[in-house]
């Protein structure tokens, strides 16, 4: 899809319906998470529950992608496969996911801290939710995309980690990556004018080291170049004049973590 495709108000809800059911589905991820489990038992949980509601998990054979999360630990930046790893206490847990229901879109993506992590993860973690809200307020009518990726770039610089640019946020909605892409960097002012209608998935990918990234041989896993830790966010949002709207939530997810400490 080379050009923008701008949604109506009802194809909005639509999104919004799946984006939630995403978020729910994190939710259900957020119950179980601990120690001493592996990855793929998350995953196995994902699809029940997105089957159960009527709904396709996203990721699952998109490109040949063999699961419904992705799922990345630690140093894994993005699309890590769900596996027989075993989750310990002090890992940041990315866990990435999509659904299509109704024909349309959801995305979002939140990072658990799993039992005490040290000083430098948590830093991290706070550092890459507030570029996300930063970013948030910048995705208005009349901005541009520039003024997101400068938002992030500007906010996770200065607390001295590394802004991932291999790899980018999305339009989305009718497909599950369309135009225009969302850098995490950028010039204010530069870039596709937001306009009412863009629904995009804003997803900061930080790192707590260099900004390099690896690609392994597997066509998916993606890690920081020097195995530092990184953390990713992500919002599917609307484009509105003044304020936008966020259609997934993290509500639902931090509501479950409380409850659980």
């Amino acid at each position: 899809m080379s050009k923008i495709y701008y949604k109506s108000s009802e194809e909005i809800e639509l999104i919004r319906e799946s984006a939630m059911l995403v978020s729910s589905t994190l939710a259900e991820v957020a119950k179980v998470i601990k120690a001493g489990m592996t990855t793929i038992q998350l995953d196995k949980l994902a699809y029940e529950f997105i089957s159960d509601n009527g709904a396709t998990p996203a990721f699952l054979n998109y490109n040949g992608f063999p699961n419904s999360l992705c799922i990345s630990p630690n140093e894994q930046v993005v699309h890590g496969f769900p596996s027989e790893y075993v989750i310990k206490d002090g890992d940041l847990i990315s866990v990435d996911c999509g659904v299509i229901k109704n024909s349309y879109f959801g995305d979002s993506a939140y990072t658990f801290s799993i039992g005490q992590i040290d000083e430098e993860k948590q830093k991290l973690v706070d550092v890459t939710k507030k570029c996300l809200d930063l970013a948030i307020d910048k995705a208005v009518v009349g901005m541009r995309v520039g003024d997101i990726g400068f938002a992030v770039q500007q906010y996770a610089e200065a607390n001295g980690f590394g802004v991932v640019r291999e790899l980018v946020g999305h339009g989305v909605g009718i497909k599950l990556h369309e135009k225009p892409e969302v850098p995490n960097y950028g010039k204010r002012g530069a870039g596709p004018k937001l306009e009412e209608g863009m629904v995009i998935a804003i997803e900061p990918m930080i790192n707590a080291g260099v900004a390099g990234v690896k690609f392994h041989k597997d066509g998916w896993t993606v890690t920081s170049k020097d195995n530092k830790p990184s953390a990713h966010f992500e919002h599917t949002v609307a484009i509105k004049k003044g304020k936008a709207d966020i259609l997934s939530s993290f509500s639902l997810i931090e509501k479950v973590l409380q409850q659980k400490n």
